[in-house]
């Protein structure tokens, strides 16, 4: 992904476009601002609100004109965008009372898969997901949200003890795909990816899985069998990345955009496919535009979500979660 940057965009409250990174398909976008960067800087006794206002309603349209036919290709982008919201910003933005829980009790702690009991609108939940971090220092900190064995052992540990005490569980998956670095292959990496999955399939207590990036491949699905699966309508869910499929297919990667249209990775795409339950709306051009704003919405699924199955029996879950998974793929 290659990012523009400018003076001026971002997240669109009322006609106006705050500080962002453009992406390639936003450079109209990011030529008008740029003019209206320009037009203060050299405000003088002229009046040229209106003219600003002119060129603040044309990249309004413009944007929306753009994001109404987003392609798969350009959705990766925007759910790749460093600026989108991560676990720590949810954290902050929907869970109280907060309590981090550390290691896996076998081997150390991970630091791309994190979780803990929280609040989210006072109702007690054990929230675990993918960081990723947000500056150089960070996500080699958090190994780019790509998770070792003892993260996926980390997240077992902590779904037990969710079900242990009847406390639900909301999971945030934001990941490219779980490590593939010769020492996590050592310390059974496939294993514990499966572990989780299967640990997500035990639970006895409603589970809600929310995809607010990327969801790539096996490290996405172990944190993501769940009752119910919501999904911003810019993130992206796949079995591979654009890029490793068109390795694959084609030998070269740039044949990633090609590879993004035929594994219909997007949002809409997999509700339709009955992969993802709900799409959840961001704000215009994208959850990194307005992170409060997105954040709010995804809370606000995320009850939507756990009232819903509030009522049902450990079994009744247990079986839900089953028949969901089993039916997916059936024509």
């Amino acid at each position: 992904m290659r990012a523009i940057r400018s003076l001026t965009s971002a997240a669109v409250v009322p006609n106006r476009i705050f500080m962002t990174a453009f992406l390639d398909f936003e450079k109209p976008v990011a030529d008008l601002q740029a003019r209206i960067a320009e037009l203060r800087e050299s405000a003088g006794s002229a009046d040229i609100e209106p003219e600003i206002a002119r060129l603040e309603g044309k990249a309004d349209k413009l944007l929306h004109e753009i994001y109404a036919k987003l392609t798969p290709w350009q959705k990766t982008q925007i759910a790749r965008h460093p600026d989108r919201p991560h676990f720590k910003d949810f954290i902050a933005g929907m869970v109280t009372d907060f309590m981090p829980f550390a290691g896996d009790r076998a081997f150390g702690d991970d630091q791309a898969i994190i979780g803990g009991f929280g609040r989210i609108n006072g109702r007690r939940v054990m929230v675990i997901g993918h960081e990723k971090g947000d500056d150089t220092a960070s996500r080699i900190k958090h190994n780019f949200g790509m998770g070792k064995p003892e993260g996926y052992r980390k997240a077992i540990r902590l779904m037990q003890l969710a079900d242990k005490f009847q406390v639900p569980v909301v999971t945030l998956v934001d990941t490219s795909g779980a490590f593939p670095g010769v020492q996590a292959e050592e310390r059974g990496q496939a294993e514990a990816i499966a572990r989780s999955t299967e640990a997500c399939l035990e639970l006895g207590v409603p589970m809600i899985a929310a995809i607010v990036g990327e969801g790539g491949s096996g490290g996405a699905v172990a944190l993501a069998a769940a009752n119910r699966i919501l999904m911003f309508e810019h993130a992206v869910y796949s079995v591979i990345s654009p890029e490793g499929c068109a390795s694959i297919l084609w030998r070269t990667s740039e044949k990633a955009a090609d590879a993004a249209e035929a594994m219909r990775i997007t949002a809409q795409q997999l509700e339709q496919l009955g992969i993802v339950d709900e799409v959840v709306r961001e704000p215009l051009g994208g959850g990194h535009r307005s992170p409060a704003m997105a954040i709010s919405a995804l809370a606000q699924a995320i009850e939507n979500s756990l009232n819903m199955l509030g009522g049902q029996s450990s079994h009744d879950l247990r079986q839900g979660r089953r028949q969901k998974f089993l039916a997916m793929g059936i024509l």
